[in-house]
């Protein structure tokens, strides 16, 4: 009695999950469109230039006059630096100056001394010109012993606007960092240091977009191609730059050769672009017009040869298979060469199908 009852309900099972309506599959015709074919590189928005300001004098920073994000222009006061002289230097500042009044009063005596015989006709024009020459040498040399003692001093000779100790801006632009604050020690660049920096300045205005393009596409780029540029801190905005370096040498990163490229960008009065902005570079690498294109998602391969092709409706419900050559692609379009015609109809192969298991519906994907 058991059997029966279980062959009969396996019966009844079966039938009833066979007994499910033919699935009825879309159709969709190819039409005429633009594919584009893009990349995307990763990088940041920087300035064309970035300038340190860095001193003349070693010393301690007395006063810082300007703030980060302040605009200068070219000459403008930005800090001033009080000079610690170097104790050696200055004692022997020191003695030249001693050693350049002896050298004066003693050149003076002489002078004044051979003028009253020049005078008196005792000694000729000649010896008296050589006289007079050395006396002015003297005192040149005094005024330069006393000025070069000064400098070591004060870091300027009789506080011209030009001092050393006045650090002013080179270029205009905005003050994109201040590193130092009052009281710090600096030192002037040399040949063995290069020296500390007391602001740097750029004009973000004038930007560039750098990033890094994968070597299996970097031989599509060309200098001149247009970019959009999209910023990570700017929602909903894009600027347009042009590209106008690509690296001839390739750098490995995590196991694949990437490539430096750079781009000039357009920077409008819209909204403010901060050095250092993260970026995406969208570079179109393709593009083709008024041609015919079906979605992807409608092909199918060959398992054998992996060659592409579709199913074409000849009649209710019935496809025949046709094999068809592609050309380029955007992810969601793909360019059809040859194959088939815009008035074709092309099976959705991939077509998801609800079914009901219990109370609730799933769907699944139904293939031939």
């Amino acid at each position: 009695m058991v059997v029966v009852i279980g062959v009969l309900w396996a019966g009844a099972f079966f039938v009833k999950s066979n007994s499910k309506a033919a699935i009825t599959y879309d159709t969709y015709s190819p039409f005429y469109g633009t594919i584009e074919q893009k990349t995307v590189a990763t990088g940041k928005v920087v300035p064309e230039d970035e300038v340190e300001i860095k001193p003349q004098i070693s010393g301690i920073v007395d006063k810082i006059l300007k703030e980060e994000g302040d605009q200068v222009v070219a000459g403008e006061l930005i800090a001033v630096i009080k000079v610690v002289p170097n104790e050696q230097a200055l004692n022997s500042s020191q003695g030249r100056v001693r050693n350049a009044e002896l050298v004066l009063n003693n050149s003076k005596i002489e002078y004044e001394r051979n003028k009253a015989l020049f005078d008196k006709g005792v000694i000729s024009n000649q010896d008296f010109i050589n006289l007079q020459l050395s006396y002015e040498r003297a005192k040149q040399e005094l005024q330069n012993a006393k000025a070069d003692y000064q400098i070591i001093r004060l870091g300027s000779a009789g506080g011209s606007s030009s001092a050393n100790t006045n650090i002013r801006a080179t270029v205009d632009g905005t003050i994109l960092e201040i590193p130092v604050e009052k009281g710090y020690q600096v030192i002037q660049a040399n040949n063995f240091n290069a020296g500390t920096t007391i602001a740097t300045i750029a004009d973000l205005k004038n930007m560039v977009f750098e990033g890094k393009v994968d070597e299996g596409e970097v031989g599509k780029l060309a200098v001149g191609m247009p970019l959009k540029i999209s910023l990570g801190a700017v929602e909903d905005k894009e600027l347009d730059a042009q590209l106008r370096f690509i690296a001839p040498k390739g750098i490995e990163e995590a196991g694949a050769v990437q490539f430096k490229i750079e781009g000039d960008v357009e920077v409008g009065d819209e909204f403010l672009v901060r050095a250092g902005y993260s970026a995406n570079a969208s570079l179109v690498l393709e593009r083709k017009e008024n041609i015919l294109v079906i979605p992807e998602a409608l092909l199918q391969f060959d398992r054998t040869t992996e060659k592409p092709y579709v199913e074409i409706e000849t009649g209710e419900q019935q496809f025949e298979r046709r094999d068809i050559e592609v050309g380029i692609s955007d992810g969601i379009n793909i360019e059809v060469l040859s194959g088939v015609e815009e008035s074709d109809k092309i099976k959705e192969w991939n077509k998801t199908e609800p079914i009901k298991i219990g109370e609730e519906e799933v769907e699944i994907t139904v293939s031939n």
